[in-house]
C-alpha cells in the first residue's frame, strides 16, 4: 500500500477531468479511474486489447480488471484471461462515505455528511460467489482496496427533500485505508473476524463479522468449497462450522 502515490494518481486524475469538463476519462467513474492510474501511471498500460477483450490494465503481461459488481459478467474474460496471464481482479470497498447533495438548478453542494454505516470487505464474497469456479485457479488473484469515499447525488428524487431515489452522480476517493491481497485461497482468511470461536453457525459468524446473515451465509458455503471452514455437525437446523487448521 502506497498512500502518497495513490493521492498522486487520485490528484492526476481530478486534474485530467478538469481538463476534459469535468468528464472521466472515457466516461468512466472516477474511482474506476484512479484506481487504473495507481495500477500504472504509464497510460500505455491502461485498456490493452487482448484477444477479443479489453484488459483495463496490463503490466508486464499480469492483467488487473477493476470490477464493482456483477463479478458474472467477467466469466468470459477470466476463462480466456487466465489461459496465459496472470489476473488479478480489483474490487473497491467504500470504507465511510461522505455524501453530498447537489441542486440541479444553482449547483450548489451541500457540506458533506459522514454515513454512520461502515463498508465491510466481506461483502466482496456476494461477488466471488458467481465466479467460484475460477478462485482456485494458480494464476487469479484478488485485491481489495479500502477507501474513505466522497458521494455526490443530484436533488431530482422523490419526496419532499427530493433525495428518494435521487441521481447517483460519482464517488471520489478521499483515502486510501487498507489494502487485501490474495494470492490463494487460504489468504481469505485474512478478511474473517480475529476473534471467530473454535466452533460457530451463520449467525454467529454474522454477528462478528457484522453482516447479514445471508452474506454470511453465502460466505461460509464459498469457504467451506475452498476447504477454508469446514462444516462439522449441525445445530437444529444450522450447520457448525470451524476454521480448517
Amino acid at each position: 500500500m502506497d498512500i502518497d502515490y495513490f493521492d498522486l494518481s487520485r490528484n492526476l486524475v481530478l486534474q485530467r477531468q478538469e481538463t476534459l469538463g469535468g468528464i472521466g476519462t472515457l466516461g468512466e467513474k472516477t474511482v474506476h479511474s484512479t484506481l487504473k492510474q495507481y495500477l500504472s501511471h504509464d497510460l500505455a498500460n491502461q485498456e490493452i486489447k487482448i484477444g477479443s477483450y479489453f484488459a483495463d490494465v496490463c503490466v508486464d503481461g499480469h492483467i488487473f480488471e477493476i470490477q464493482t459488481r456483477q463479478f458474472n459478467k467477467l466469466r468470459s474474460k477470466l476463462e480466456f484471461f487466465l489461459t496465459d496471464h496472470p489476473v488479478t481482479i480489483v474490487y473497491p470497498v467504500t470504507n465511510y462515505n461522505y455524501l453530498r447533495w447537489v441542486t440541479p438548478d444553482t449547483g450548489e453542494i451541500t457540506p458533506p455528511k459522514k454515513s454512520t454505516r461502515k463498508g465491510n470487505s466481506l461483502q466482496v464474497f456476494a461477488e466471488l460467489y458467481r465466479i467460484r469456479p475460477f478462485l482456485s485457479h494458480p494464476n487469479f488473484s484478488l485485491k481489495i482496496v479500502l477507501m474513505d469515499m466522497e458521494e455526490y447525488r443530484m436533488l431530482d428524487g422523490y419526496g419532499k427533500d427530493k433525495k428518494k431515489r435521487a441521481t447517483k452522480c460519482d464517488k471520489f476517493p478521499l483515502k486510501l485505508v487498507a489494502e487485501y491481497d490474495m494470492e490463494s485461497p487460504k489468504d481469505y482468511m485474512m478478511l474473517l473476524p480475529e476473534d471467530l470461536p473454535d466452533t460457530f453457525t451463520a449467525k454467529e459468524f454474522a454477528r462478528l463479522a457484522k453482516i447479514p446473515v445471508s452474506l454470511a451465509q453465502t460466505t461460509l458455503l464459498l469457504l467451506s468449497e475452498l476447504r477454508i471452514v469446514l462444516r462439522t455437525g449441525k445445530q437444529g437446523n444450522a450447520y457448525i462450522y470451524e476454521l480448517n487448521g
